[in-house]
């Protein structure tokens, strides 16, 4: 073997073992909002902190940042869109933006997200805002310190944080890309409103048993290609997918005996998660091509199983026996339309999660707002209430009636999360841009779905998509998959298209 490769190999070694550690820390994670007692919040906190420290330690070793300074010298990675120019290229991201933070400041904010979870978590129950609040003001001190460690350049302090999720994209290109999405959105639920249809969403609310619930969400989960020899769904507060690492992926949802969309779409879209984590080079764990591409591409593998398939008439048309035969009692005499408008309809609510289609990213652009407030100083956390229920009329014209119904119903504040909003919405459009190419490649893809047959998309997004990892940034992907470049244009016109039909819309 030459120089180049031997120094490689200990880097790639270096950074699986890396890897590894972290893995071990998203465990503890895992089971903290699963399975762990609120008794061992505060020595988990201890526990998380500790690992996190190490991981860091490791990720910033002076060793690393040598290996890295030889290879890149060396003239000899090869293509640089290749498995190890590649690995390399993100193996430097990775480090430049580790050794900007000190080993204090992640170990903090490690220990801070354990104990602000678990407080989030009583104060969402309790809709009490003020049991939150003293770690919300800590955790914004510490994500305000992160930026200004990582710097931005002639940016906002925001952009140093968004990028850790979405590399490469800044507070004004996401500004930029929202604007026209929102005014198409407010004239298009505006339409809807005025069209006078109205499904009836009392079909949803009926008693739907939560072991039926199960049963019908993992059927569903396999269906769409979740491979459950590789990964399990529990239960949680907040819906969320972590990957251990290769053949451990984990889905957690949360059932509402009263709320069928609940858990069988959160279901859908953890399992869009995990179907992009299972897509991903196993040979490569802990290296670039071995990471999902972006928090934005990660979002449109569950968006586009949620909403573009899972909310889908073929979807539906395989699907509802099945469900209607699980729940008797709630679905026995309603029939296939009303039930396909029930789960489609569009009216602002309250809760970003249940969101329908069309206003969902409504309150995406509301976070998106008030989080460059928060860490640029001009919100302090103790108005953030204030501020959004003001905001909350603003956009959808509805009262919060209490904080667990508004500035309490996300866990992102509490774990740290200040940025990773925006790629919710950018997924969307990702999304519906992967789809339009998916039906030009693959030919009459409804037809599939109706026969429930979802293979050929999944295998059409491992192929063009997760195998991929982080060879291609975000932007160039989508421009590669697609033919184009990111645009709000296609997902306009699968709403429009979509809810044109079911509202009586024209266009």
């Amino acid at each position: 073997m030459s120089r180049t490769d031997d120094l490689y190999l200990e880097l790639t070694r270096l950074l699986r073992e890396t890897a590894v550690m972290s893995s071990c820390s998203n465990v503890l994670g895992w089971d903290e909002q699963t399975f762990m007692p609120e008794g061992g919040a505060q020595f988990r906190s201890e526990q998380l902190g500790l690992l996190a420290g190490m991981t860091h330690e490791r990720a910033t070793s002076s060793r690393v940042g040598e290996l890295l300074a030889e290879l890149e010298g060396s003239g000899d990675l090869g293509d640089p869109d290749g498995d190890r120019a590649v690995n390399v290229r993100e193996a430097r991201r990775s480090y430049n933006r580790s050794t900007k933070l000190p080993r204090r400041l992640v170990e903090e904010l490690s220990r801070t997200t354990t104990l602000a979870q678990q407080a989030w978590v009583k104060a969402r129950e309790d809709a009490d805002f003020p049991v939150f609040l003293p770690w919300l003001e800590k955790m914004i001190g510490l994500k305000r310190e992160e930026a200004q460690a990582i710097g931005y350049g002639a940016g906002v302090p925001y952009d140093a944080l968004m990028d850790d999720y979405e590399p490469g994209m800044t507070t004004a290109e996401v500004a930029r890309v929202f604007g026209p999405l929102r005014d198409e959105l407010v004239k298009l639920v505006a339409a809807i409103h005025h069209s006078g249809k109205l499904p009836n969403t009392e079909i949803l609310e009926r008693h739907y048993p939560k072991t039926p619930q199960i049963v019908v969400a993992e059927a569903a989960s396999k269906m769409i290609g979740f491979d459950f020899k590789r990964g399990r769904i529990d239960s949680s507060a907040h819906p969320f997918c972590s990957g251990f690492g290769p053949g451990d992926c984990r889905l957690t949802t949360r059932y509402h005996d009263h709320h069928f969309p609940s858990a069988f779409f959160g279901v859908l879209h953890e399992s869009g998660h995990g179907i992009y984590d299972q897509g991903l080079p196993v040979d490569s764990f802990g290296l670039g091509i071995g990471q999902a591409d972006s928090l934005g591409i990660h979002e449109s593998q569950s968006r586009m199983w949620e909403n573009f398939v899972g909310r889908s008439r073929p979807f539906w048309s395989y699907m509802y026996p099945t469900v209607k035969e699980a729940f008797p009692q709630a679905l026995g005499s309603t029939g296939f339309d009303d039930f396909y408008f029930a789960i489609n309809d569009v009216r602002p609510s309250f809760i970003r999660v249940e969101a329908d289609e069309v206003t969902y990213n409504l309150h995406i652009m509301l976070r998106f707002e008030m989080e460059q407030l928060l860490i640029s100083g001009d919100l302090k956390p103790a108005d953030v209430p204030g501020m959004w229920n003001e905001k909350f009329m603003e956009y959808f014209g509805l009262a919060v009636p209490n904080d667990s119904k508004g500035c309490l119903q996300d866990i992102h504040w509490s774990a740290g999360l200040l940025g990773y909003f925006p790629t919710y919405a950018l997924g969307n459009m990702y999304a519906a841009q992967f789809f339009e190419a998916a039906h030009r490649d693959l030919g009459d893809l409804d037809t599939a779905f109706a026969a429930g047959q979802f293979r050929p998309l999944k295998e059409w997004l491992n192929e063009k998509i997760h195998q991929h990892g982080k060879r291609y940034p975000a932007k160039r992907l989508v421009e590669i998959v697609t033919g184009q470049s990111l645009s709000h244009v296609p997902l306009m016109n699968h709403l429009k298209r979509k809810f044109g039909g079911l509202y009586s819309l024209k266009f």
